[in-house]
């Protein structure tokens, strides 16, 4: 079994999946919102 140095794995790749995560994340709660304030607004 390889050896591990505490600390040295290269997380590049997984630190851009989450940066790209959360902002399809804003992008849905933001366009969640907006749709609701849409419907709360224009509702008969």
């Amino acid at each position: 079994m390889a050896e591990h140095e505490h600390g040295t794995m290269n997380t590049d790749v997984q630190e851009k999946t989450f940066e790209g995560f959360i902002k399809a994340s804003t992008y849905v709660a933001a366009a969640s919102i907006a749709i609701l304030i849409f419907l709360a607004l224009f509702n008969s």
